[in-house]
């Protein structure tokens, strides 16, 4: 085998045309890409929508506000993990 930098083209051409000729020759499959694309529709252009609401958009008005409630919170469970002490360490 050729360790040649103009063999990865051809390599690259091969795993394209393998591909390509498997994709079309596909009777089953290509139904269930399209049952794989409506699912994956659903779940993120749908469910989005019912299950994560945005928050900070409802709650806040302006982006400093928003900036300001993410950074406490984050900055809060820090401090809290800091002094929650290690089993058998002291503080």
């Amino acid at each position: 085998m050729s360790t040649s930098p103009h063999a990865a083209p051809g390599l690259i051409l091969r795993v394209f045309h393998f591909y390509r000729d498997g994709f079309r020759q596909m009777t089953v499959g290509r139904t269930l890409w399209k049952i794989i694309a409506l699912k994956l529709f659903v779940m993120f252009a749908v469910l989005k929508f019912f299950f994560f609401p945005n928050f900070l958009a409802t709650e806040f008005t302006t982006d400093s506000q928003r900036a300001d409630h993410v950074i406490n919170n984050l900055t809060r469970s820090v401090q809290r993990n800091v002094t929650t002490p290690v089993k058998g360490e002291k503080l």
